[in-house]
């Protein structure tokens, strides 16, 4: 195998974590920051909602679009965002979960709701898991995670989907 002869720092970075992938519990994984295990693999598989499917549901009637919440940084919000989607603090910090409850305050407990990040990829991402797991324990039962497998631009702004700026 090429990353076993290969003792590189790539090599043996992506050998450690092929091995952490395989071994996580319930194939997950869980990555060193992460003792909460709240990172974006703590979100089960279909509760993710992919860019052209989200996009698809924000061109029907307004009130069938689901309440989209961008749980990144507000740098990144000012610079792009969805358009409709509000800034709700950045999931991996009590204040940004704290504002994220905030702005969720007047959506019913079983309306769609969308979160989503694009700071890094997927893998990396640290505000994904937190925004996620604050909204199922105050009892909200349609959250779905936008699934960016790289960032924002690639998997939103450069497939051509709509943004707004400012905010």
């Amino acid at each position: 195998m090429f990353l076993i002869r290969n003792h590189s720092a790539f090599g043996v970075a992506a050998l450690a974590l092929a091995a952490t992938l395989l071994l996580a519990p319930q194939g997950r994984a869980q990555f060193a920051g992460d003792a909460s295990g709240q990172s974006a693999f703590s979100i089960p598989q279909s509760q993710l909602i992919k860019p052209d499917a989200l996009n698809h549901l924000l061109q029907g009637a307004p009130k069938t679009r689901p309440f989209v919440a961008q749980v990144g940084s507000h740098t990144m919000f000012s610079q792009a965002h969805i358009p409709g989607s509000v800034y709700a603090g950045p999931g991996a910090e009590s204040n940004g979960l704290q504002l994220l409850a905030s702005k969720v305050a007047s959506v019913h407990k079983n309306e769609l709701i969308v979160i989503y990040c694009g700071c890094c990829p997927w893998r990396h991402c640290p505000n994904i898991g937190p925004a996620y797991k604050k909204l199922h324990d105050m009892g909200y039962t349609n959250v779905k995670a936008l699934y960016l497998a790289n960032n924002f631009g690639d998997d939103w702004v450069n497939k051509g989907y709509r943004v707004e700026q400012g905010q």
